[in-house]
Formats: C-alpha cells, structure tokens, sequence
C-alpha cells in the first residue's frame, strides 16, 4: 500500500511568480509527469527564479526537490534553492538519478510569507519540477499514475475530476499548421471549434519555438497563418482570435479521454501553468497532434515503424519491417560577439560529440533553414565513402536522433541527447581553432525539438508509394498533396546525432489525391486526423507528412466536420453518403486550386 504524505506545502516550479532566465518546459509531461522549469542557458548561468508561498503553520519542515541528474556522473544540470535567502547546503541534480525527489535538508518555516529562490550554477539545463515541505520523512510519490496527480491536486486545492470547458461542434487538438488550418477552417464554416495545443505558441514544427518552413501543398489559407511577424510567430493565433467561433486552449495537454461504443464523447486536458483540469465535448473530433494521441487514448487502430517491402509492393522499403521512423531534431544559431565569448569545458557533452566540428546547418531565422556555420575539419580525418547522402550539403536535419527509440516515453532523453551533440560540437569547433574562434557564441539553441515520426492512424484506406507515383485515382479523393518523398536513415557509425543516409525522391513533382479514407479511423467512429500521422505507409507518410500537406488534410477534415455535424453522421457516413458535398465543401475553403483534371473530376 503506498503511504504519501498527508499534509505538507506543495510549490510546482511552474507556478512560480518570476521565472527569471528559467523556462517552463511542459513537453514531456506525460512522459515524466509534469511541467518544470529549465535553466536553457547554452552555458551561461540564467537569473533566479523566485516565488512567494504563504504559510499558516509555522515550524520545522523537511525540504523535498524533484529534479533530474540529466547527464549522471557528470551533473551538468546543478541548481541551488535559498529560502528567504539563506541557500540550502545541497546542490541539486547532481545525485546521478533520473526524475526523482531529493531531500534538502530541514529548515524552519515562519508564519507568513516565505521567499523561495532557484539558482542556477551552470546554465546547462538545470531543472526543477517541484518543492515539498513535508512535517514527517515519508518522502512525496514520484510515480507516474493517477494516485500521484490526485496526491499534487490535493495540495493545489484543485479539483478532483475535470471541470467542464464546454461543448463544442468539433475540437481540434494539436496547434501545428495541420491544427490551426483544421480549426480556422472550421471556425469559417460555421461550426464552434475548440483547438487544444500543447504549447504556448501556435505552428508546431513551423512556431517560433522550432522555425520550419511549412512544405507540400501550400494554398491561400495555408499562406495565411504561415505569414509571420516580426519575432518569427505566425499569424495563426492572430486569424483564430479573430473568429468569433473559435476558441484556443493553449499549453493544455490532452491526456484522457471519454469513450461510449467506440465513440470519443470528451477528452481530459491539463494547464501547464495551473495544473486545472478541464473536459471538452464534441460530437466529431480532428488530431493534429502529430503523435496520434487522441487515438493513443481511445484505442485506434494504428500503424508503426517500417513496412515491408512485401506489405505493399513499395521500391523504397526495406526488406524486413522495423521499428524505424524518423526521429526528432533540435536546431540551433551561433554568432560573432564583438570580444571573446568563453566557453567551459564539456566532457559530458563531448562524450557524445566526440571529435565531430561541423556547426554548419543553422536555422538562421525562423522560416530559413540550411544556414552556414563554422566548420573545422580534424587532422585524422577521413571520408566515410559508404555514406550515400541524395541531399546534399550541411543540412539542418543532419542533426537527428532517437529514429529507434520509443517517442513517446523518450522523448526528454532524444532532446537531450541532441543537446549534448551541439554543445560538444560547439566547444570542438573553439577548441580547435581557438584564435579563429574566441568570439564565437551561442545566438539560440532550442529546448523544443522538431517532432519526427510517431505512431500513424489504420484508416479505411492506407496510402502507399505506389499510389503517390502511379496518381491512383480515388473516388473520394478530397484534397491533395505534392513534394518528394524524404526519408532519413541513421546510422552514422562514429556519430549517432548524425544521419547517414537521406533519401530525396522528387518523383514526377506532380500533385497527388488524398482519399478522404486515411482521414479518418477505422475503428474510433469519430475520430478524424489530419497531419503527418494519417493513414499510410511508412513510405507514403514520407511524402504526406509536409506541414502544408497536412494543412490540406485538415481543411478536408474540417468540412467534413461540417457535414457531420449538419448531417448528424460519422465520417465514414460522409464518404458514404455525402462525398459531392464534401467535395463542393472542401473546394471553397481556399486549399490549393487543383489542375484542371482533378477539378473536372469533381
């Protein structure tokens, strides 16, 4: 029977008043169990994040931390908590264990205001989740079920189950360009959307926080929201408060959901700053996630890995089916300081890196990819003349990781991995040609990575390479796609942040159908999915998965959420019963112009 502290003060770092350099980092919270604070300093230690607690009970509390040790026997990630100033004496994360509660020590806590205070040593990813003063020894849960979240909405003086958010006509989750387009398209057609999105700017892989440029098919709606401003974020959040049907949810993350004869009627999401619970209802629902996740908890059909080259007759598959897919990247900038910029020693980091000085491939700007960079080449070098690379030059996605390891409870770990790949290759480059590089310095490096392949949806129809090269035509194909298939392999044998092939397969260039069969789950009667986890193959999936490309999907959900709702239908009812409509619907919702052909098809 588990024992948990049954009184005590509960202060989640992500609460805190002032963050000071810290940032909240809410990405893994499924994985790790809650949003925490980061001190992403590229080496430089951040400013202090501080908070107020006030306390009733005065006396002695034993002073509990949950933190990481994220590069064990190393610590890179050491921090320090004061309270009203006087620093505790142990230095935190730096016990070489992996999320967990450590104890501080026992101080004595006055009536009153009591000032907490996090100090970064390093600023090297320190990180801190939350902090406990607890009256007796039991040290606070650390597992990651249900018994430890109500144990953390106790304390809060939350709510025990989801508040009501409201009922809507169709709910979105996922805020990527997929998302937003599903979400404003739906708004337009006049239908109250909620859109549920991870973080706190919109554009996935295209926000801010990442900076892609979105790919594929574009089309006046698409170019909308992609346009930016001047710090690099998109228009979408902008054009969705505009709509008067539209309401955005940002920083909640979807984790459960409610289910009745294979129907989704609700799902659960939390607020990375609050910790509030809420319940969203709809009669049809659209991920966008990315990571399949609505269906992840519903019970979908779905589609892993690498097929066979056999499952489907595609050229570009491999032999045998795998667990494979494409993994997760982090881009970063460096710059020329005016004065010499130091920078520490990093084993830790080199470990990883090893003797690789090549920072070329930089996002330069948000939207502008392949940038150059330093390049310093070692003395033993030797070219590796199996590495086959179609694309050629020092791209931005090089930089990968994680291609066979499970993204969804190792994601923290792939970012981190990443992390360690470009301090150690920053500090080689300044190492190796120190003169030349004194004044190199860090302009940003992301702590959100760009998101690879995760699990795909089992539709009605799975499309395959054969079907994009060969143009199939489908009866109830409702928006289109275009661009090469790309596929990455690892395998670098010196550097595994490295990959070691890239296919580019530009095809004829010619747009292809989607059919309206991989927009929706075979087996959740609801459940729509537009994005780089639709119905398809590996392969197929290499060539759909474009941002812009999964826009177009989403406008096609989104009418078709329309119709549902209009119709009193499911999806598969649509296609049935209303693809003319469906069709008609999707044609006015401003995607890209089909050719003439396509249009006569119609």
């Amino acid at each position: 029977m588990k024992t948990f502290p049954d009184s005590g003060i509960l202060v989640e770092a992500e609460e805190f008043d002032d963050f000071g350099g810290w940032v909240l980092d809410s990405q893994f919270d499924l994985e790790m169990g809650s949003p925490y604070l980061l001190a992403h300093g590229n080496g430089r230690p951040v400013a202090d994040a501080t908070t107020a607690i006030s306390n009733t009970d005065a006396g002695q509390y034993n002073v509990w931390v949950r933190a990481k040790d994220w590069v064990p026997g190393h610590h890179p990630g050491k921090f320090t908590l004061a309270i009203n100033g006087n620093p505790l004496d142990t230095v935190f994360g730096a016990n070489d264990k992996d999320w967990a509660w450590q104890l501080g020590g026992s101080v004595h806590l006055p009536a009153g205001e009591t000032i907490l205070t996090l100090h970064d040593l390093t600023g090297f990813c320190g990180r801190c989740d939350a902090i406990f003063f607890g009256r007796d020894d039991t040290p606070p849960p650390n597992a990651l079920d249900e018994a430890t979240r109500a144990w953390r909405r106790r304390l809060r003086g939350l709510p025990g189950k989801p508040v009501d958010a409201g009922t809507f006509d169709v709910v979105v989750v996922g805020g990527g360009v997929p998302g937003c387009a599903a979400a404003l398209t739906a708004a337009r057609l006049g239908d109250r959307v909620a859109l549920v999105q991870d973080r706190p700017r919109l554009g996935g892989n295209a926000s801010v926080e990442i900076g892609l440029s979105p790919r594929g098919m574009t089309g006046p709606l698409i170019n909308e929201l992609s346009q930016r401003h001047a710090d690099g974020d998109l228009h979408a959040k902008q054009l969705l408060d505009a709509e008067p049907n539209a309401t955005v949810f940002l920083e909640h993350t979807v984790y459960g959901t409610v289910v009745v004869n294979s129907t989704i009627v609700s799902l659960d999401a939390r607020d990375a700053r609050t910790g509030r619970e809420i319940r969203i209802s709809a009669p049809v629902f659209i991920d966008c996630s990315g990571k399949a996740i609505l269906g992840l908890l519903s019970g979908a059909e779905t589609l892993y890995g690498q097929e066979s080259r056999a499952d489907y007759g595609e050229g570009l598959a491999p032999l045998r089916a795998d667990n494979m897919h494409h993994g997760n990247t982090v881009f970063f900038r460096t710059r020329m300081a005016d004065s010499p910029v130091p920078f520490p020693s990093v084993p830790w980091a080199t470990e990883v890196a090893k003797d690789f000085s090549d920072l070329r491939g930089q996002l330069r700007k948000p939207g502008l990819e392949n940038g150059p960079g330093p390049l310093v080449i070692p003395s033993n070098f030797v070219p590796d003349p199996t590495v086959s690379l179609r694309m050629k030059g020092p791209l931005t996605h090089f930089w990968e990781y994680g291609q066979w390891l499970d993204p969804y409870t190792k994601g923290e770990h792939i970012r981190d991995h990443l992390l360690r790949a470009i301090y150690g290759t920053f500090y080689n480059v300044k190492a190796m040609e120190p003169e030349t590089y004194a004044n190199l310095e860090f302009d940003w490096v992301a702590y959100v990575p760009a998101q690879g392949e995760y699990r795909r949806y089992k539709g009605d129809y799975i499309l395959t390479e054969t079907d994009i090269r060969n143009h199939k035509e489908f009866p109830d194909a409702v928006v289109q796609n275009g661009g090469p298939f790309c596929l990455h392999y690892p395998g670098d044998e010196k550097y595994d942040f490295r990959l070691k092939a890239w296919e580019w397969d530009e095809r004829d260039k010619k747009p292809y159908d989607i059919p309206f069969r991989c927009l929706y789950s075979a087996n959740i009667s609801n459940l729509m999915m537009a994005g780089k986890h639709i119905s398809t193959t590996h392969i197929g999936g290499s060539n759909s998965k474009f941002m812009a490309n999964g826009a177009q999907h989403a406008i096609g959900t989104a009418a078709a959420a329309h119709l549902c709702n209009k119709y009193k239908v499911k999806p598969r009812e649509v296609y049935g019963n209303h693809l003319p409509e469906l069709k008609a619907t999707v044609l006015g919702q401003g995607r890209s112009v089909w050719d003439r052909k396509a249009d006569n098809r119609l």
